[in-house]
This record gives structure tokens, C-alpha cells and sequence, in this order.
């Protein structure tokens, strides 16, 4: 036979019939004590997760759970490797099979080569800059305006939303 039993309101302890005492709020919230205890601590407000001997506690600070032994194992993340947009695995395979040395002479080069260019990117900065300065002695004062003044003045802003 099965017996129906309900929760404590309060402190999640099961209530058999004939035992604990039923509350009902203003608001028509229907509230079950297991004893006088609970009932008392419910109407000051005291909340059950701050008392130790109740479910709520023992829930919050994770006490009494079943899996409580047993521990997840984590997986190993295995490295493998995948082709790159501008080559396929097998030139990757091979580029990782020739001699270090090999390699190494081929970054050298590399290097060498990126450091000529920017040698001589250097070198056509300060010719330009003179001719651009050059440019600008020749144009003279005629092209420089007073401040403020001289030229189409742009239209004034309105920062109200007037139109």
C-alpha cells in the first residue's frame, strides 16, 4: 500500500498523514510544517539554507550527493594535424621531413631578403619627402589662408534638431 506523504515547506523533511500542521499565507499560499520548529522559523524569515539540518543547506553546500565518489575523468586532447588553406597535408608532412639545416638556410634567405626590401623602402622615404617639400616652397604663401577666415566657410551645425 502506498502511503502519501508531503514535502516540509521549510525543511524538505517528508510529512506522513496525522503528523505536521498545514499554513495558509493572506495570499492563499498553502505552506506544510513537519513540527512547530520549522513553522516558527519559517514566520521570522530565517532562511533554511543558513541552518545546517536542513535539505536546502545540505543541497547548497553539496553534502549527501550519491556521485559524490566518482569522479569525471577528463579526456587527453590528442594532437593531430590538419591542412592549411595554402597547402594540403602532404606538403605540410614534407616541409617537416627535410633537414633542419635546410630549412634553416631557407628562413635565412628569407630574412635577407625581407631586410633589402626594407633597406630600400629607407632610402626612397627621404627622396620623396624632399620633393615633397620642394612642392611646397614652390606653391609659396599663396596657397596657405588666414585662420578662420578666406575660403567657403561650411555650413553652421544645428545641434537642436531645428529645421
Amino acid at each position: 500500500m502506498v502511503i502519501k506523504t508531503d514535502l516540509c515547506s521549510y525543511t524538505e523533511y517528508r510529512i506522513y498523514p496525522g503528523g505536521g500542521q498545514r499554513y495558509v499565507a493572506r495570499d492563499g499560499k498553502v505552506s506544510f510544517f513537519i513540527s512547530k520548529k520549522a513553522e516558527s522559523l519559517f514566520h521570522q524569515r530565517i532562511k533554511p539554507v543558513k541552518l545546517r539540518w536542513t535539505q536546502a543547506w545540505r543541497r547548497m553546500n553539496k553534502k549527501g550527493t550519491a556521485n559524490e565518489q566518482v569522479k569525471k575523468r577528463t579526456r587527453k586532447v590528442q594532437k593531430f594535424q590538419k591542412a592549411i588553406v595554402g597547402m594540403s597535408l602532404d606538403d605540410i608532412k614534407k616541409k617537416k621531413a627535410q633537414k633542419p639545416e635546410l630549412r634553416q638556410q631557407a628562413k635565412e634567405a628569407a630574412t635577407k631578403e625581407a631586410k633589402a626590401r626594407q633597406q630600400q623602402k629607407k632610402a626612397a622615404a627621404p627622396a620623396a619627402k624632399a620633393a615633397g617639400k620642394a612642392q611646397a616652397k614652390a606653391g609659396g604663401k599663396a596657397a596657405k589662408l588666414p585662420k578662420g577666415g578666406g575660403g567657403a566657410a561650411p555650413a553652421k551645425k544645428d545641434f537642436k534638431g531645428k529645421k
